[in-house]
Order: C-alpha cells, then structure tokens, then sequence
C-alpha cells in the first residue's frame, strides 16, 4: 500500500468550512468523555439532497438503485430508501439490509418499474448466496460469467423459481475514463463482449433463466458528464443491436455506477448536464435504464473525526497521531488522494501535564497502527494543531468504514453516528 500523496503547499482546511451541526456534535462528544474521539458523523439529509438532484435530472425511463457498498450503514440506507428506486447489492447481507431499508420484494424489470428493485451484481456469487438472493425475490441478477449462468439456473431450478438475469458485458473497448476502470481490459468483470452471443444462446437452453438486458459498468468515479452521457448512449444502442441479433425482449440496460465526485477540486460532475443529454436520447420500447450510484450519493454526507493523542516532530518532520486510522478510513491511501481535513479545536485540557502542538507548519497525519502505511494525510500545513483537539476530514460518506482495515491490531471500530434532521 502506498501512502498518500503529498500535500505540501496545500493548507488544511478552516475550521469553518465544517458545517456548524457537525462542529456543535463533535464538541459535545469531547466533553467529559474518558475515550477519545473516533468515528463517523453521517448526515442523511445531504445524501437525500443528492438523490433528489439526480432524480430530477434524469428522463423519466432512468431508473436510481443505491449502491450499498459506498455506505451500507443501516440508518443512512433506510433514510436513502423513499428517495431511490431500489438497491444494488454485492452480498447476502447487503441484500438483507437493503430488503428490510425498504425494498420490498415481488418487483420486475418489465415496463415502468416500481419502487424497491433490488439487483444483484458482484464478480464470485456462490450457490449460497444466489439461494439467498433468489428467497429474497432478487429483482435481477446481473451474470458474470457462462459459468454462473448455470449456477443461477442450478439454484433457480432446486428452488421452483425463474429468475431475470443482465449478461455483465465488458466491452472491447471504452472511451469514458475515470479514477477506476473495469472494462475494456483484461479484469475480473463481465464476459467479454465478444463471447456474448454464445452466453445468449446457452442462457436460451436454460429454462428456469430469462434474459431481460445488459450490465455494463466499467469506470468509477467519472467527473466528465458529457463522456459518461456517451458512454450511456453506447451502451443503449449497443443493447438495442445485440438484443435484435439474438430475438432478446430487451427489458433493462444497467449502467451502473461512476457518477464522480472532486476528491482534488476539479469541477464536480454536471448533473443538470449528463440528464439533459439522456433525455434526448430514446430508449428501446419498454426499456428502462438502470444506474448504480453510491459515492455520488453519500461522499458529501459523512465526516470521519478523530481525536489528536499525540504531536511530535521527528527529524524535520511534524507528526499528527491520531486515535484512529486506516483502521477506520483508509481511502486517502488505498485511492491516493490528497484528502484534505480542518483542525476542530477543543478548548479543555484536563491534565497536569504540558499539552504538545504546533503552529504554522506542514504536519503529516498519521494513524494508531503499527506501520508507516497508516498515514492520512502529509505536508499539510496546519495554523495550530494540539493534542485532544479533532482532526475532521469531509467527504468521508462513502467507502470509509466499508473500505477499512478495522481487524489489525484490534484498536476499538470506528464510532459511527447519523445525525437527526
């Protein structure tokens, strides 16, 4: 693992760009608290703001399913639950979390979709889990390969059940970019496209299977709203050819995620933009289109804090020890991002003893594990930082605690809080 990049010549945040419900809750975790501050704040109105926003830019044929791996805290999820039209799942237990958030079961891709689909993706689903799935009254199963279209049939046919399956396609080629790729190369996802006709034909010999559409998801984190509205418009039209070739009743094209958020300042995603070329654009008959948002939706809603338990310098370099780390959020170093934060201070000092800190100076901000990798942040230059005060990074809604390390060492898990509107 790498550590982050640096940061020099780039100021932490004001302590005021913090929203002040955020400043006012942490603070008051501070007082008299005998253990240091260490967790996650979540506020379910931001990431309701943004599903709104995206709903009303989107034509009325595009369909929003929540990715529950971004954040699958289970109050934020039953917050997002009116405001989307279902889940995207990648295990048995987000599955069962996303039916008790509000997915109720008996809904089908065929015309105009209702609330509470709940589609299944993910590249190694085991019997196990596609038996779980296929009970719950999975919506759809998006396949990855030949080999689980004879699993999901195998599991359908010991069950009594049909079940609606998307071939995950990963195209030859991909125009759109972004931070993540996972399609148009050599990767894990999908069946190449050009072996698709013969999955088609096999998934035609199996008849407790119905083929209702395509899954072709193949970047993350995409900034560019122009590109990812091309890249929607490909993959329309090529599920529109490929389903005439093969006699397929093209029912779903599942686009997936990749709506991208500035981690770096860039300019964030258009979304006004992105829907207003989708709806100029014109779905096969009684098509709906299906798009897997997570990061878009809950970056924005979380902040993960934690409490300063040392400062010290070594060998011209200030350190920042935090109670915490990638224990708890990790994304800094596993996305090699300069992930900024703001210093909270705290004003209490209940000890006898001298309380270390530094002002004016790059400091680097470093975890509780034993090893170097636990780094969060370097040369960023901080106006004053003290042992108890808070060292608060935003944008922490998504693939934070899910995308941590929380087992090494064995430190108390991260604290994880939703905020009441």
């Amino acid at each position: 693992m790498d550590l982050p990049p640096s940061a020099a010549g780039r100021p932490a945040l004001a302590t005021s760009d913090l929203p002040g419900t955020i400043r006012e809750h942490l603070l008051s975790r501070t007082d008299g608290g005998t253990e240091p501050v260490a967790g996650y704040l979540y506020d379910p109105t931001v990431a309701i703001g943004r599903a709104t926003e995206l709903r009303a830019a989107l034509p009325d044929w595009a369909r929003i399913c929540y990715a529950v791996k971004a954040n699958s805290f289970p109050p934020l999820v039953r917050a997002l639950a009116p405001h989307v039209d279902g889940f995207e799942v990648a295990s048995a237990a987000e599955a069962t979390l996303a039916r008790a958030a509000g997915a109720p079961a008996g809904t089908r891709p065929t015309g105009r979709a209702e609330a509470g689909l709940l589609v299944a993706a993910g590249p190694a689903k085991t019997e196990r889990l596609l038996r779980h799935l296929v009970e719950l009254d999975v919506t759809l199963v998006n396949v990855e390969s030949v080999l689980e279209l004879h699993r999901v049939h195998a599991v359908a046919d010991r069950l009594g059940r049909r079940v609606d399956v998307a071939l995950r396609v990963n195209p030859a080629t991909v125009t759109v970019s972004g931070a993540l790729t996972m399609g148009g190369a050599a990767t894990q996802f999908g069946i190449p496209e050009a072996e698709v006709p013969d999955a088609l034909r096999l998934a035609a010999t199996l008849p407790r299977l119905r083929v209702v559409g395509f899954h072709v998801h193949v970047v993350g984190n995409n900034l560019d709203a122009t590109a990812h509205a091309a890249y929607v418009a490909w993959c329309l039209e090529w599920s529109r050819r490929t389903a005439a070739a093969h006699g397929l009743d093209l029912r779903v094209v599942d686009v997936g995620g990749g709506l991208g958020v500035p981690f770096g300042g860039e300019e964030p995603f258009d979304v006004k933009e992105f829907g207003a070329r989708l709806a100029r654009l014109t779905p096969p008959p009684g098509c709906q289109l299906l798009l897997e948002p997570g990061r878009y939706l809950v970056t924005d809603a979380g902040w993960y804090a934690a409490e300063v338990v040392d400062v010290k310098r070594a060998y011209g370099t200030w350190f920042v020890v935090l109670r915490g780390g990638i224990n708890h959020f990790q994304l800094p170093t596993s996305w090699q991002i300069p992930h900024r934060f703001a210093v909270l201070p705290v004003p209490d000092w209940p000890h006898p003893y001298p309380r270390p800190g530094v002002r004016d100076e790059p400091v680097t901000v470093v975890g509780e594990l034993c090893t170097t990798e636990d780094t969060l942040a370097r040369d960023v230059t901080v106006s004053a930082v003290r042992v108890g005060d808070l060292v608060v990074f935003p944008m922490a809604g998504s693939y934070g605690w899910e995308f941590a390390m929380p087992a090494f060492l064995s430190h108390p898990p991260a604290t994880r809080t939703l905020i009441r509107p």
